[in-house]
């Protein structure tokens, strides 16, 4: 079954907005990066925002999470730790094995960010009605769960 000129063009649509959005996520995430630390790197940052939703994380956890090489999580876990955000602990569950944990500063920074990111977002959206934000973070919801292969929530 062939795809109609109007259905062509949503998805074209649909396409053309996300990547609009993706590139000012980048932005955002690399501005929010530099408020945490001056030296911290925008894909440091999301291992940061990682460790810290995921409490005690081991590095081969985070590297599936975010779907990249264990190398990659070492090399940035390594500059969090010479930043003072994150330390290393042995995991309690295993010896040979250590655990991904925010120092008192990096939680403090990121609690801080995370305060700023939201605020931001208030005030982009605050001639939104509630209704309208709510819509917005469900479809973004539903979006995600289908990018990650999940059943759709609705």
């Amino acid at each position: 079954m062939g795809t109609t000129a109007a259905e062509h063009e949503a998805y074209r649509a649909v396409e053309h907005e996300l990547g609009v959005l993706f590139r000012r996520a980048r932005a955002l995430s690399a501005e929010v990066a530099r408020e945490v630390h001056p030296e911290l790197e925008p894909g440091a940052y999301g291992l940061l925002i990682g460790t810290y939703d995921c409490a005690r994380s081991r590095p081969s956890d985070l590297a599936e999470h975010f779907g990249v090489g264990k190398a990659t999580i070492s090399r940035q876990a390594k500059v969090l730790e010479q930043l003072g955000l994150i330390e290393r602990r042995p995991d309690p569950d295993d010896g040979r094995a250590h655990l991904l944990v925010l120092t008192d500063e990096g939680r403090r920074r990121v609690e801080t960010a995370r305060t700023a990111r939201q605020e931001r977002f208030h005030a982009m959206l605050r001639t939104w009605s509630v209704e309208d934000v709510r819509m917005l973070g469900g479809m973004l919801a539903r979006f995600n769960d289908l990018a990650e292969g999940r059943a759709d929530r609705r």
